[in-house]
């Protein structure tokens, strides 16, 4: 449900979710661990989408918690809490907690390595690619998604090792959000349409896409295309409806694009129907 952008969904059955797993951990921790790292992760998930950053941050500390111990666990529930960091403004620490992680499990022969774990690695590097960008440091974010790049080409297109969709479009994707953190909306257009023209767009799940196109319609936007950024809006609307309804910061930008003079008809009325101004 979560990759199909069905948060309400989503929100109405993770407690019940959290409690079942955490019996079953505590049953049997060898079958439940796992179960229950991947259950925080996907609460994590769910309260940053929904601008929950505080009981993100909870959600995640639970997640590490558990995760102790594992290597691949700690570096799943990395994963999640390189995302609540940003959320909550401490890029310096997300960058720091998620390229200790990655380097951790990274494979000593950089063209070895299984796909799950370049997965999670190159997962985790780009986690650390975008807390750079965060911070404004340019180099460390290239230099980092085209490592991220290297271990993308290794594993391919059209998996979801570990829930990361890890591969070389999300890296590609990836690069909007930084270029967009950056400044650089040239760039951070110029990347988003030359990578969604790729068939391997199609195989990433509903909620990456549909997160996507809110990137790319702040990237239209700040590039003075409210015509494009209206479009984008109204498919990431058209493709996953929480996506653009229920997280406030879409929400943010759907009224900005709203008040342009030149902003399509379908935005306004997608705002007036949303109350959003």
């Amino acid at each position: 449900m979560f990759q199909h952008a069905q948060y309400p969904q989503v929100a109405a059955v993770v407690p019940g979710l959290l409690a079942g797993v955490q019996r079953v951990a505590a049953d049997d921790s060898g079958w439940g661990r796992p179960l229950l790292v991947e259950a925080y992760r996907l609460a994590v998930s769910l309260l940053v989408k929904l601008g929950e950053a505080d009981l993100g941050w909870l959600a995640a500390d639970r997640a590490m918690a558990v995760a102790t111990g594992d290597p691949v666990l700690v570096a799943a529930a990395t994963v999640q809490l390189g995302q609540v960091l940003r959320a909550s403004g401490r890029a310096r620490a997300a960058l720091s907690v998620t390229l200790a992680a990655a380097y951790r499990i990274a494979p000593p022969d950089p063209g070895a390595g299984t796909p799950g774990g370049l997965s999670l690695c190159g997962t985790l590097l780009v986690q650390a690619a975008l807390a750079a960008a965060r911070r404004g440091d340019d180099h460390a974010t290239t230099q980092l998604l085209d490592e991220a790049a290297g271990m993308a080409a290794r594993v391919g297109d059209g998996h979801d090792h570990h829930r990361t969709a890890f591969g070389p479009t999300a890296v590609d994707l990836a690069r909007v959000a930084a270029a967009l953190e950056l400044g650089d909306t040239t760039e951070a257009v110029a990347w988003h349409e030359k990578t969604i023209k790729r068939d391997a767009w199609r195989w990433l799940p509903v909620e990456h896409r549909a997160a996507h196109l809110l990137d790319a319609a702040r990237a239209y936007l700040q590039a003075g295309d409210p015509a494009n950024a209206g479009r984008a809006l109204v498919d990431a609307d058209r493709m996953a409806p929480a996506e653009v309804r229920h997280r406030p910061a879409a929400r943010d930008v759907l009224a900005q694009v709203a008040r342009d003079p030149h902003a399509p008809a379908t935005i306004i009325a997608l705002a007036a129907a949303l109350g959003v101004t």
